[in-house]
């Protein structure tokens, strides 16, 4: 066994750390410039949202017929588009634009990482949620949304489709609060079992 110094990279992340402030830092900078290069995305104008509002994506977007299947198949690394996993098994053009808008969003933000740091306060345990009431359109289901943070560093994060149809917004967001307390709970026994969380955790919710 050979010892080669400290890590520097792992699964295509680069590991930055600075010991003086006590700080590490994730990212996939190189990674990206690789992706972004591949699908001819380089240049383009950033944007700093992942997905714009106006974007609503729906199996009926899916091409229906022999020559609109053609048609997206023309279309330069076409696929890239079964990163949108709901329809990659018969992408469209409106697919093919979401991924275009979110490769723009990866273009600006390709310098951005995870950053983990010691708080001089203890180990605090916060979490958020939310939910987006029906915001499926072929399945009226809603979407679950949460992420935790610990020191204010980002540590377990969550955005799915309920497994059910909610009637209105309050059951949604019911569901969604659900399995936010659910890793709450999870993630405060590890830290118990640790010894590093100080206090109680905090859930906030918008609702």
């Amino acid at each position: 066994m050979k010892d080669i110094g400290k890590a520097r990279r792992i699964l295509g992340m680069e590991i930055i750390r600075n010991r003086i402030s006590r700080v590490l830092s994730l990212k996939q900078s190189s990674y990206l410039e690789k992706v972004l290069s591949k699908f001819s995305m380089t240049y383009a104008k950033p944007i700093s949202v992942p997905i714009a509002g106006h974007f609503k994506f729906s199996a009926e977007q899916c091409p229906k017929t022999k020559e609109d299947k053609e048609d997206i198949i023309n279309v330069s690394y076409s696929s890239a588009i079964s990163l949108l996993s709901r329809f990659m098994s018969n992408p469209g053009r409106e697919h093919w634009e979401g991924i275009k808008w979110l490769l723009r969003y990866l273009l600006s933000s390709s310098n951005v990482g995870l950053i983990f740091k010691s708080c001089k306060e203890g180990a605090i345990l916060k979490g958020y949620v939310d939910s987006d009431f029906a915001g499926n359109k072929d399945k009226r289901r809603s979407t679950t949304s949460y992420i935790f943070t610990l020191c204010d560093c980002c540590v377990s994060w969550k955005s799915q489709l309920q497994s059910i149809v909610s009637l209105s917004t309050t059951e949604a967001e019911y569901i969604a609060t659900t399995e936010a307390m659910k890793e709450a709970i999870w993630l405060k026994g590890l830290l118990k079992k640790l010894k590093l969380l100080k206090g109680e955790v905090t859930v906030n919710s918008d609702s």
